[in-house]
């Protein structure tokens, strides 16, 4: 049992440190850019629902 783990891990190092392709720098940041602006966009999008919304209920039942 305890060699089966052993060889998952060797495995695991060498597919990590061997295998993989890393992004460089300027992907890795172009990347974060990216998802950051489709954060932006997705709240921006949520927000003005909200607001909509908040708006229609408030014709809906006046108080």
């Amino acid at each position: 049992m305890f060699k089966k783990v052993v060889n998952y891990c060797k495995a695991c190092y060498d597919e990590l440190a061997h295998k993989t392709t890393w992004p460089t720098r300027d992907e890795l940041v172009h990347s974060a850019y990216v998802v950051l602006l489709a954060s932006l966009i997705i709240a921006l999008i949520v927000f003005c629902m909200d607001f909509i919304f908040q708006w229609i209920m408030g014709v809906i039942y006046p108080g």
